[in-house]
């Protein structure tokens, strides 16, 4: 079983940009899925973004296509999710989670391990 921390979020004014990390431990990333997630009171979890366990493969939300971008550093064992022109409906607690997998869910029952999440709130 593998960790999660989740990291880096927190207020910014709409527009502005915010990096997420989730850092591993127990168990490497190499080939793991990773993915994130956000969920906002009242809703349910929403998928945001994926990364094949090779780095070579991203999958994107709708909503936040060209806006946010997720990468791996598996010597790191971390993922990050970059997010630029944030907007309020972007306010959530964001969550990482990982599957060893060939390939990338998006729902988030398909994951096993997760983080315990970070808030990220956009002020408009």
């Amino acid at each position: 079983q593998v960790q999660l921390a989740e990291s880096g979020g927190g207020l910014v004014q709409a527009g502005g940009s915010l990096r997420l990390s989730c850092a591993a431990s127990g168990r490497t990333f190499n080939w793991s899925v990773r993915g994130w997630f956000r969920q906002a009171p009242g809703k349910e979890r929403e998928f945001v973004a994926a990364i094949s366990g090779n780095d070579r493969s991203t999958y994107y939300a709708d909503s936040v296509k060209g806006r946010f971008t997720i990468s791996g550093d598996n010597a790191k064992n971390t993922v990050y999710l970059q997010m630029n022109n944030l907007k309020p409906e972007d306010t959530s607690v964001y969550y990482c989670a990982a599957k060893i997998s060939t390939i990338v869910p998006t729902n988030p029952n398909d994951y096993n391990d997760w983080g315990q999440g970070t808030q990220v709130t956009v002020s408009s």
